[in-house]
């Protein structure tokens, strides 16, 4: 294990990027998009590193309306992170030049960590990086069409117990000049089930000692985090399922890594993280209206929405048949109604910040045929592997 780390205003370097504090919002489907990286930039202070979600690169560069939406960033974003999914070398460097060229952000993460089976059954994701030759091929056309812009990458620990490939892929990608590595400790096969290992992450950061590497898994509140950066030695912590319905714990996190006292209960004018039910509802409400502005369409956004109720509410004394109302809300005078209609005055909820978001384990992995014969063999993966629609 590596020596204990001290957490006290520590600083991770991405290129020409300063991190500080060291914490990066991981990319999720459907979630980090630019109203919740507003929001949670918004209670960070404007600190930390904000990653958009998933974009596949067969869609870019095809120009697809949707992915064009996507990669749009708020004019306060600095630096504008963006995150690209691809299982063709030559495509994952077409998207990657035509962001440089087109000057469309400032940073490039590649996907190879997402376990979902419609990614990992065409080879992408966490699946590609037991294809060491692939892996190689990939990292090494984004390196040489990024020029300055610097790539990073985030990946699991492995296909299951018996494939690991975190050590293998972290050796590559400092030989292919990749900036940072972002670990999840967890296998394919574990999805998001079980207990996140982070002694994985510490044999990273001793296997590739060049460059930062970040933790990711299990970092359900600041002291989460500070005590994964002080067990393991990892440089960072990137925080997915932790902020989901919660994007003021960004507040927390800041707080916790500059050493400051933080804000008490009912206190978010002072970016506090223990709000009271009608300061959730506060923020629901603004939520569902910057993705109405950044859709264009009122209703739209507030049913995109939807998906975060259940997140925001959890732990609240609110009925079941109310959680169900508020779940088909489609405007924002039906959600603002409805939330008006609970106990506001609930303070935060005992336990309300443990797990959230899918904790799933024990999946069948979904692969190509034949792709566990060959570590290094790459047949059968080509531009039809690629997927051409993005946000995971």
């Amino acid at each position: 294990m590596p020596t204990p780390t001290s957490t006290t205003n520590p600083t991770l370097q991405i290129g020409p990027h300063t991190v500080q504090p060291p914490v990066v919002l991981a990319p999720m489907a459907g979630i980090t998009n630019a109203p919740f990286r507003t929001l949670c930039r918004e209670f960070s202070g404007g600190k930390g590193l904000f990653v958009s979600e998933m974009i596949t690169t067969r869609a870019l560069v095809e120009r697809n309306d949707k992915t064009m939406q996507l990669i749009t960033f708020d004019a306060s974003e600095k630096p504008r992170s963006l995150q690209l999914y691809g299982v063709d070398p030559a495509t994952v460097g077409k998207a990657v030049r035509m962001i440089v060229e087109e000057d469309l952000a400032d940073h490039i993460d590649l996907n190879f960590g997402c376990p979902v089976p419609k990614v990992t059954r065409k080879g992408g994701g966490s699946a590609l990086p037991y294809k060491r030759n692939l892996l190689r091929a990939i990292l090494r056309e984004a390196v040489a069409g990024a020029g300055d812009l610097p790539v990073t990458m985030k990946m699991r620990k492995g296909i299951d117990d018996d494939h690991l490939t975190y050590l293998d892929a972290g050796r590559i990608a400092v030989e292919e000049g990749v900036r940072a590595i972002a670990l999840h400790g967890r296998t394919t096969a574990q999805h998001y089930g079980g207990t996140a290992d982070w002694e994985a992450i510490a044999r990273l950061k001793e296997h590739v000692p060049e460059i930062p590497v970040l933790g990711n898994g299990d970092i359900w509140s600041a002291e989460d985090a500070l005590r994964m950066v002080r067990e393991t030695g990892c440089d960072g912590v990137v925080v997915g399922r932790g902020c989901l319905g919660r994007p003021w714990l960004f507040a927390d996190l800041v707080a916790a890594f500059e050493g400051g006292t933080r804000p008490g209960a009912g206190d978010l004018g002072g970016r506090g993280t223990r709000p009271t039910l009608r300061e959730v509802a506060d923020i629901m409400v603004r939520h569902a209206t910057l993705l109405g502005e950044w859709i264009g369409d009122e209703s739209r956004g507030v049913i995109d929405f939807r998906k975060h109720v259940a997140w925001y509410l959890k732990g609240f004394a609110v009925g079941s048949e109310m959680r169900k109302r508020l779940a088909v809300t489609s405007s924002l005078e039906e959600l603002r109604a409805g939330l008006d209609g609970l106990d506001l005055d609930q303070p935060w909820p005992t336990g309300a910040d443990g797990p959230r978001g899918r904790t799933s384990g024990n999946n069948r992995v979904v692969l190509p045929d034949g792709w566990l014969k060959d570590p290094y063999d790459c047949a059968g993966v080509g531009e039809d592997a690629e997927l051409d629609t993005s946000g995971g």
